[in-house]
């Protein structure tokens, strides 16, 4: 088991965690955002922020063309929750940061908004499925919580295909918005999305990435403060199998004084191949004083040929704050915990279920969704059982 916890970084220079990741000098805030495509060159793999993606199999979400399909989008809410179609750049929360976004914000054409009204309590979900249909097709939604209004909005992204898209998020001052993303596309889909929130005074935002499927998924989070009193909670689980590869990126960017943030992802892989990325970069400027923040992300590697790459980020620029940290772990599986369940006569396909479910519980909690953690448990044992698969085969091979 190999670690990382470095709890305060002082000034504009980042650092690196562990030889092989250098971390570069430019601050994270630097990197360009621009809504116009002409300003991204077409990723070779050697930028920052594309040296961990398999940028050769992204070529057609490189391509700065009209797409081939229009994802389709089904919606259903309790009353009061509007929804309609405006001009994909009627919001504007976040400029895109790389290429696969500028084109997915200049081809999406329209964008679908999910409106919350003021002071509204919603006592049930929205759902939003976006369905990729076996082609290339760009999807732009957007997220409108009214002041002190209180919601749960699920998108949940199926189908097969290669899918560019841009969700934007408002949270008003005082409310409460939860927003899961769940990403479960065939073995061949791709996804490369770009998640942009503005949490306003005393307004809190909990945002869940659950990625189950889909042979390459790209999912950047970024995060910003309208007002003091901010509270931002961004979770993560992801399961990697044979090929797939998760990748996801944060930025949480405090700029305003007395805001909260804090960044749990945990992820499970499994088989040849199995590769999943998570970058996770906090700026607290010097005008957020009163910042109390921290970013967790631990891993679990179940067989051989399995890769995780995590690299924690944090630049400081006040003295003025309540607490910053961050911590990063990835670890194979515990044989001495598997043997001392089964010499209590646990059979070991069971004591292997019962590890990895003790890994994921504790943030399978903190989704807050009974239909999402049900979903996400009865998938989290399908490939567990794969996984039992896998290793049988390992051993009948080595004649283990």
């Amino acid at each position: 088991m190999s670690s990382s916890d470095t709890l305060v970084a002082t000034g504009n220079k980042a650092h690196s965690h562990g030889p092989g990741s250098p971390v570069p000098l430019q601050a994270r805030s630097e990197r360009p955002t621009s809504y116009d495509v002409a300003d991204f060159a077409v990723p070779n793999g050697r930028e920052e922020e594309w040296r961990f993606t398999p940028v050769k199999q992204l070529k057609a979400l490189f391509d700065d063309a009209a797409g081939s399909e229009t994802p389709k989008i089904d919606t259903s809410g309790p009353e009061g929750v509007v929804f309609e179609t405006v001009a994909a750049d009627s919001l504007k929360v976040g400029k895109p940061q790389d290429r696969s976004a500028a084109i997915a914000w200049n081809h999406a054409g329209e964008a679908l908004a999910v409106r919350i009204p003021v002071e509204a309590e919603l006592t049930e979900a929205v759902h939003v499925n976006v369905a990729s249909l076996g082609a290339r097709g760009f999807s732009h939604l957007i997220v409108d919580a009214g002041r002190h209004s209180k919601a749960i909005v699920i998108i949940d992204h199926t189908g097969a295909g290669e899918l560019g898209s841009n969700v934007e998020i408002v949270v008003g001052d005082g409310a409460e918005l939860r927003v899961v993303s769940i990403q479960q596309g065939d073995n061949e889909s791709i996804h490369l999305g770009q998640h942009d929130a503005l949490v306003g005074r005393d307004a809190k935002l909990h945002h869940v990435v659950v990625t189950l499927g889909g042979k390459i998924v790209r999912i950047a989070t970024n995060v910003r403060y309208a007002g003091p009193g901010g509270d931002a909670e961004l979770l993560g689980v992801y399961f990697a199998e044979s090929g797939q590869h998760h990748e996801n990126r944060l930025f949480v960017d405090h700029e305003a004084v007395q805001c909260k943030s804090n960044v749990i992802y945990k992820g499970a892989l499994a088989g040849d191949h199995a590769r999943s990325v998570w970058i996770g970069d906090v700026l607290i400027r010097a005008a957020a004083e009163g910042t109390s923040t921290f970013e967790l992300n631990r891993n679990l590697v179940l067989t051989d040929g399995a890769r995780a790459d995590s690299v924690p980020n944090l630049e400081i620029e006040t003295g003025e704050i309540e607490g910053a940290g961050h911590a990063s772990a990835t670890g194979r599986f515990d044989d001495e915990q598997l043997f001392y369940l089964q010499a209590r006569g646990i059979p070991e396909d069971a004591a292997r279920r019962l590890v990895v479910s003790g890994f994921f519980n504790d943030i399978i909690g903190k989704i807050g969704v009974p239909e999402v953690t049900e979903h996400l448990h009865e998938v989290i044992e399908e490939k567990l059982a794969r996984t039992a698969e896998l290793s049988a085969s390992a051993k009948a091979v080595t004649g283990q």
